[in-house]
């Protein structure tokens, strides 16, 4: 065999070698130098420095009522400075702050509700994501004409348009004091699936759903089938906003979580948590042999939708290079404010998670340029 067929059959084999990922057990994850996994060690250095002074601004006290509005659900007293993770093909290869705090993720929630949503249909209980709620849901909440249309493609997509008020909030958001500045002018509401909002009423709405699809909490439905599989700590919570959010489902009292912690509750949880979670969707939603998440629906769940832009099932997508314009076009992530992000990149086998980072315009890119520059060389 010549020298240079060599080399080709060897850059064809060593992908396949480093491809094969490797699952941390519960409470151990194995650390992994740069040089081990094909990491340049000075690049991800500037990557960890990047991060570390890039730290979020976000204050509970001072921002929360300004931003959002009147809260609902409990709030923390504060929380921890920026911290994150690197992994690549499983193994953690940066590491920064205190991973193990559990803190609010805001918006991060969505798709960990997708991930559970999923559950539901592999399980037979929502058959199609083309159905109309009110084929399972009957609580009233989709008996107008007008919520009748709505699908369960609409709500993951964003694009349900439901009408209503629900755990006090109106999922027309108009009014300073409810929705501070959030706020939004009254406007002629659409068919479902012909417009796209980013709404927390409408997503709190198809919690609720789920859990009455589910005949109990969707923090027991994913703890069970998806964070103890994965060996996540017990620590992390996930809520509503307490006796507000309670709903009486086949006779017994379930508090139906919110899809953020944007009036307070939502899920609290460390970035250890969040990278086995973004360790198991790199994975197509397998973990050591197990499918824990159906690859067709995460196959959908990272498709755009029709008028969301680089939106799919609760998942933010960088198909136009929009979002990370250092990044892969495969690249996606589970986006919260307050600076909450796992970014998830297939094509480079890595996982990024980063708690408590600035907001500001592109400061993610410039993590996530870093961080490639670091596979690549570039």
């Amino acid at each position: 065999m010549s020298i240079r067929k060599a080399a080709f059959v060897w850059l064809l084999i060593v992908p396949a070698l480093f491809a094969q990922s490797y699952f941390p057990p519960s409470g151990n994850w194995q650390h992994k130098s740069p040089a081990e996994v094909g990491m340049d060690a000075a690049k991800l250095q500037e990557a960890i420095d990047w991060a570390k002074n890039h730290g979020s601004k976000w204050e509970f006290e001072k921002d929360q009522v300004r931003v959002f509005g009147t809260p609902v659900g409990a709030l923390p007293p504060g929380r921890a400075e920026t911290n994150g993770l690197i992994l690549r093909h499983g193994y953690i290869v940066g590491e920064f702050g205190n991973t193990k705090t559990n803190d609010p993720v805001y918006s991060v929630a969505k798709s960990f509700l997708s991930t559970t949503a999923s559950i539901a249909f592999e399980k037979g209980l929502i058959k199609d994501v083309n159905d109309p709620m009110n084929k399972y849901i009957h609580d009233g909440g989709y008996d107008s004409p007008h919520n009748a249309k709505i699908t369960w493609k609409n709500h993951l997509q964003q694009e349900s348009e439901w009408e209503g008020v629900l755990w006090t909030k109106n999922a027309n958001f108009v009014g300073h004091e409810a929705f501070g500045n959030g706020e939004m002018k009254p406007r002629e509401i659409m068919d479902p699936g012909t417009h796209y909002e980013y709404n927390d009423v409408r997503i709190n709405r198809l919690a609720l759903s789920l859990a009455e699809v589910f005949q109990k909490s969707l923090p027991e439905v994913l703890k069970e089938n998806i964070m103890d599989p994965i060996g996540a700590s017990k620590e992390w919570k996930w809520q509503g906003y307490g006796a507000k959010s309670t709903a009486v489902v086949n006779g017994k009292p379930i508090e139906s979580v919110s899809g953020g912690t944007r009036w307070g509750g939502g899920l609290w949880i460390n970035s250890q948590d969040l990278a086995r979670f973004g360790l198991l969707i790199l994975n197509k939603g397998k973990w050591e042999g197990k499918q824990l998440v159906s690859e067709k629906w995460l196959q959908a769940a990272v498709t755009p939708s029709a008028h969301g832009g680089d939106y799919g099932y609760l998942w933010w997508l960088n198909t136009k290079q929009k979002q990370w314009p250092s990044g892969p076009a495969s690249s996606f992530a589970a986006i919260g404010n307050g600076g909450n992000i796992i970014w998830i990149d297939p094509e480079h086998d890595i996982v990024m998670v980063w708690h408590w980072h600035d907001s500001g315009r592109g400061v993610v890119d410039g993590m996530v340029q870093r961080v490639v520059a670091a596979v690549t060389g570039a």
